[in-house]
């Protein structure tokens, strides 16, 4: 049987509630109406590692073909927000994509746990959803440091569920109420404890500590204004909004944000004009500009 926890504001304080029906209630017998509560991210990692491609749905809608083991990229605990929390896509940038997914927690501290038994370190499981601001996708594509890792593009929540069977689970995406995604956890080329195994081979997992799982086809860009939901069949759902930043991406140094066919072939995914009968065209150096403070070295 599952159970399932959330962390909220109680009175300014950040509290553990358990879910009873339609209220939260605190350890010291306080409740507070859940469609009135302040969320929190239901855990507080120390790191949250991402599976790039797993569902096989994305890698067909892709073209691509899976390599023999999965890759990941790291998202920093600064880019956390919380059910109903605010995700931000800066000024001047258009290429906000949503991928709703199926986030491990780690429950005990582990290094080279087999895949037998990955599963007894796993302490639940929650929503993520892995926003991506593929405007940087020209220069971040390798590590996707600012493609997927900008403050508020780790939504998670609402509430961790420990014993959840994460077999057979549907995943759903929807953008003001229209279903955008449609998934299904069987279609996973590896599974949870593969991805939990996996990554402990070589990094010390603790307690709190996040896997992102990978998404299912059906990723796109979303506006400001857009209602952004990820249900999960057993873990809930995780509704955020998207708003546009104040202020656009300093032009002064670092990566600006592109428009070429990188970024639009990932960003539209299936909906890419060309998918299916060629690969984007390389961006080319002179295609990427310049921000005011040059290089001191130019060739």
């Amino acid at each position: 049987m599952s159970t399932e926890t959330r962390r909220v504001l109680l009175d300014g304080a950040a509290v553990e509630v358990a879910v009873d029906g339609s209220e939260l209630l605190a350890p010291d017998g306080r409740r507070v109406p859940e469609a009135e509560a302040v969320h929190l991210p239901p855990v507080e990692p120390t790191k949250i590692i991402c599976c790039h491609l797993n569902h096989i749905s994305r890698v067909r809608e892709l073209g691509v073909a899976l390599p023999p083991a999965p890759t990941f990229f790291h998202k920093p605990i600064s880019a956390l927000s919380a059910h109903r929390g605010a995700v931000v896509r800066p000024a001047g940038c258009r290429f906000l994509n949503y991928e709703g997914e199926v986030a491990i927690v780690i429950g005990k501290r582990c290094r080279n746990v087999s895949y037998g038994r990955a599963g007894e370190v796993v302490a639940g499981y929650t929503i993520g959803n892995d926003f991506g601001l593929h405007d940087f996708r020209d220069t971040d594509a390798g590590s996707m440091l600012r493609v997927k890792g900008a403050d508020t593009l780790c939504p998670l929540g609402p509430g961790l569920v420990a014993g959840w069977d994460w077999h057979a689970k549907a995943i759903r995406t929807r953008v003001n109420g229209e279903v955008r995604q449609d998934g299904n956890t069987d279609e996973m080329a590896w599974d949870m404890h593969y991805l939990v195994a996996d990554i402990s081979r070589l990094i010390t997992l603790v307690p709190g500590d996040v896997i992102l799982s990978g998404t299912p086809a059906g990723s796109r860009p979303v506006e400001p204004g857009d209602v952004v939901s990820v249900e999960v069949e057993g873990l809930g759902v995780l509704t955020n909004r998207v708003v546009q930043g104040p202020e656009p991406v300093s032009d002064e140094v670092g990566a600006q944000p592109t428009d070429t066919e990188e970024v639009r072939s990932t960003a539209e995914g299936g909906d890419w004009p060309p998918r299916g009968t060629r690969r984007p065209e390389p961006t080319r150096l002179e295609q990427l500009p310049y921000p005011r403070v040059r290089p001191r070295f130019e060739q």
